[in-house]
């Protein structure tokens, strides 16, 4: 198994956190004698990190979950400069290495979508890229799918992102005509060159674990660990 994954998306609200959190609770279900763990690097706002820790029983501080915090919902640069900060990269990689070399297995998701700022600077390709993370892309399943997943995965190409593949995630209630009429496996895939590795079905209830163990189940797990 790989010992690190990125989740990231197209943009916010694309489904990181509902994959992140069907991850979770498959390795919880599926390998309850392996330890894993989290981490949301940066967040602005209330957010993920108060959903992991209400929804796993983490061995892990709020530090350790989220080492750079920042008070204002906006992306991580403005955000620190509303409180005369810097974005200190340093400590996130400090404590991401710290967390891999105690757990069996962590899972990082990332802030907003590939292209998002997480400094002056850098985006959160260009970290998963020097990084060197192993990266999952959750792209949600709408018109407009197919260019969406084909630009993300030429950015991630071009930082030299490990892309281990493509999950499709229905943000809303979808017939299985628009799941395929939006978002063609076949398609995406020779024009990604890049492996789906499954869709997410849209959830009602995301605090049910044995459902979310049960749909990351069905994604292809022998491609995703290569």
């Amino acid at each position: 198994m790989l010992n690190t994954l990125l989740i990231t998306g197209t943009d916010t609200e694309a489904g990181k956190t509902v994959l992140t959190t069907a991850l979770a609770a498959y390795w919880q279900k599926y390998y309850p004698q392996r330890s894993w763990g989290i981490m949301k690097p940066i967040q602005s706002g209330i957010g993920d990190r108060e959903w992991y820790q209400k929804l796993f029983a983490l061995e892990q501080s709020s530090e350790e979950i989220t080492p750079l915090y920042f008070q204002a919902p906006l992306a991580p640069p403005i955000a620190a400069a509303r409180e005369n900060r810097q974005v200190d990269l340093a400590v996130v990689w400090q404590a991401l290495s710290k967390l891999r070399s105690q757990r069996d297995f962590v899972l990082v998701e990332a802030l907003g979508g590939l292209g998002s700022p997480v400094t002056e600077e850098l985006t959160v390709a260009d970290l998963a890229g020097e990084w060197r993370l192993p990266t999952v892309l959750v792209v949600p399943v709408r018109l407009g799918a197919i260019a969406q997943a084909v630009a993300n995965v030429a950015l991630a190409r071009q930082s030299r992102i490990n892309l281990k593949g493509i999950v499709l995630n229905c943000v809303q209630r979808r017939t299985d005509a628009e799941i395929a009429d939006w978002t063609p496996h076949q398609l995406i895939q020779s024009l990604t060159n890049t492996p789906v590795l499954g869709c997410l079905p849209y959830l009602d209830n995301l605090t049910d674990l044995d459902k979310l163990a049960q749909i990351a189940s069905d994604l292809d797990w022998e491609t995703l660990t290569l």
